[in-house]
């Protein structure tokens, strides 16, 4: 019991830094960093922080305890599976990353709009910052494309905590720049070529997982 539990807490560096690399840009276009940047003006930075810190917590839990499922089928199944996931969202970031400017400006806009609204319905303290920002995060991160490669990669490489503690740092991170310099990058940074970054970075993942595949 002992050792299963080690091997299950053990870090794979390689799969942990592969899985950061590609779920930090993935996740920096998404609608979660603008509403922790917009969150961040409204309550206190820490506790917006913290907030999206725990929903993220508890999505890649999710995540890798989907992918350890679907790493019980046959393994030319799960390589396939996996395949499709990274092609997938390799196909649906550069998609996004190649959309008009105006259409995106509009849809961010609203997004805007709407967590202004959810925010400006709650108290300014501490406990209103975390609860509406774990809402908030929780709720946009439901499905979202980060907790698909999380499963797909947790599933691929069998190395659950290494996937877990890559993508969550990852995503903690990505609120770390939305709530510390969020205004600043989106002014400096076009945020849509590292979407296409991010796509780019999958779809290796697709090509590798594909070589297994025909290799199994």
């Amino acid at each position: 019991m002992t050792t299963g539990l080690a091997l299950m807490l053990s870090l794979d560096l390689t799969v942990f830094l592969a899985t950061f690399l590609v779920i930090f840009p993935a996740e920096l276009p998404d609608k979660s960093f603008i509403a922790t940047l917009v969150l961040a003006t409204r309550f206190p930075r820490l506790w917006v922080w913290l907030g999206a810190s725990m929903a993220f917590a508890v999505q890649m839990v999710i995540a890798v305890a989907a992918g350890q499922l679907l790493s019980l089928l046959p393994q030319r199944l799960v390589l396939a599976v996996t395949a499709a996931l990274f092609a997938v969202g390799a196909v649906l970031l550069a998609r996004a990353g190649l959309r008009a400017r105006a259409e995106e400006d509009a849809e961010e806009a609203q997004e805007i709009e709407e967590i202004e609204r959810v925010a400006s319905s709650r108290g300014r303290g501490a406990t209103a910052a975390f609860a509406t920002t774990f809402a908030v995060i929780f709720t946009a991160e439901w499905g979202d494309l980060t907790q698909l490669i999380a499963a797909g990669q947790a599933a691929r490489t069998g190395a659950a905590f290494s996937v877990f503690l890559g993508s969550w740092l990852a995503l903690c991170a990505v609120a770390g720049f939305g709530v510390l310099i969020g205004s600043w990058l989106q002014r400096r940074v076009a945020l849509w070529r590292i979407g296409l970054i991010s796509a780019a970075l999958l779809a290796i993942l697709a090509v590798l997982t594909v070589v297994e595949l025909v290799r199994a």
